[in-house]
């Protein structure tokens, strides 16, 4: 079982990112917390599904230009202070939802104004956390970091939800924002023990121009640029995220405790590809394997779609409850998590391991962007698909398409399916 269970040599080898690795695992749960608790505070104040989902529009614009720009902050400046300083922002945006709650202040707009805040200073801090990783352990062991990694995303996911609303319900709000205040208390201590991580010599001030040239680097390197295109095309062509709800509701059945069902074993998928991610440090042709992984997500969701589609609408008899058809749904999701999961794994590691040190935290926003872009314009071309087709439909022709677009990309661009970690090139 040893060699299919984690490697956690990088943990072993580098205490500097075993550190940063338990501190983010313990801030992450706070800031899934503090997630899914604004969600239900709005809606408490509101009782109105659209103000909620008004979230992801707060949150998205700020993610993309803070996105963009705190990459270029972080090739231009100590990496390390630039991590302290945007979680800095991040505490005091979490101290003040939590200020508000214990005020009872009920202001929505308070709310909206406070998440894009918060939602711009993750966009700077994630690049330069991600930066930092390769200085921090072997090139050979970026995989099984990168593993690691993905394995807290899962447990987080898995068990932030759920504990948020437990802790809502049973000790409110001010309560639960304030164990997230707390928690940054280790993600602070992590990064206070880095050492000084200074820009090279081939750094450029932060800025527009230095955002440009991020964008001319990746133009000219295929290998790099397939790795946001292929992500792309997973995350547009077969994202079912917007149409659990129909499908909870009319479907399969359930209603909403369904649909966290069904997210939660994508969580799980993803929790269980990092457990048992042992192999993945054997892996040369990583190429390869996000194109398989990116086609594993393909046929999960297609698959899902199959489901729905047999499924037919079981669920509208409201005291019927859960049908039978959960059961299959949720482990076609557990599978989609677990190729996602691999996918980011193997994208990851490319991207830290063929961009120079002084190029790497723009690419690092750009990742930023596409990983948080990608999913919302799925939701959108998702929604709009069910005026023409069922959501099991939906569901079928886009992981088949995803399928398709994914193996005549590769093809395309063959050089992508060489990749090979022992001689990464960009």
């Amino acid at each position: 079982m040893g060699k299919f269970l984690a490697d956690i040599t990088p943990l072993r080898e580098s205490p500097a990112f075993r550190r940063l690795w338990l501190g983010s695992a313990v801030s992450a749960l706070g800031s899934q917390l503090t997630l899914v608790a604004v969600s239900l505070e709005i809606y408490r104040l509101t009782q109105d599904s659209l103000y909620v989902g008004l979230l992801s529009l707060f949150a998205l614009v700020p993610l993309v230009f803070g996105g963009l720009l705190g990459g270029s902050i972080a090739d231009a400046h100590d990496r390390r202070t630039v991590a302290l300083l945007a979680s800095s922002v991040l505490w005091l945006t979490t101290a003040a939802l939590a200020l508000q709650a214990w005020m009872q202040l009920g202001n929505v707009w308070l709310l909206y104004a406070l998440v894009a805040v918060q939602s711009g200073a993750q966009a700077i801090n994630q690049p330069a956390r991600s930066a930092i990783i390769p200085v921090l352990v072997r090139k050979e062991l970026l995989p099984a970091a990168n593993a690691l990694s993905m394995m807290i995303f899962g447990l987080t996911m898995t068990a932030g939800p759920l504990l948020a609303g437990v802790l809502v319900a049973w000790i409110g709000f001010g309560w639960t924002y304030t164990i997230d205040v707390v928690s940054f208390a280790f993600a602070f201590w992590a990064l206070l023990k880095l050492p000084p991580m200074p820009p090279g010599e081939h750094a450029r001030p932060a800025g527009l121009r230095s955002v440009v040239e991020g964008f001319r680097f990746l133009g000219t390197r295929p290998n790099l640029r397939m790795t946001f295109v292929i992500d792309l095309v997973a995350m547009i062509f077969a994202q079912p995220r917007a149409l659990l709800p129909a499908i909870g509701a009319v479907m399969i059945g359930g209603g909403e405790a369904t649909v966290g069902i069904l997210l939660a074993s994508m969580a799980v998928g993803a929790f269980l590809a990092g457990l048992f991610s042992g192999p993945l440090g054997g892996v040369r042709r990583q190429g390869a394997a996000v194109v398989w992984s990116v086609m594993g997500w393909g046929a999960s969701v297609a698959a899902f779609g199959l489901v729905v589609v047999l499924a037919g609408h079981a669920g509208e008899a409201g005291e019927a409850g859960v049908t039978v058809w959960l059961l299959p749904a949720a482990v076609c999701c557990a599978l989609a998590g677990i190729a996602d999961s691999v996918s980011a794994v193997f994208r990851t590691t490319i991207l830290q391991a063929s961009t120079p040190d002084h190029l790497r935290g723009r690419l690092q926003g750009v990742f930023v962007v596409v990983v948080a872009g990608g999913p919302r314009i799925g939701d959108m071309l998702a929604g709009g698909a069910t005026k023409l087709l069922n959501e099991g439909w939906v569901l079928l022709i886009g992981g088949a398409m995803c399928i398709a677009v994914a193996w005549t990309l590769a093809h395309l661009q063959c050089g992508f399916l060489r990749y090979d970690a022992r001689n990464p090139v960009a």
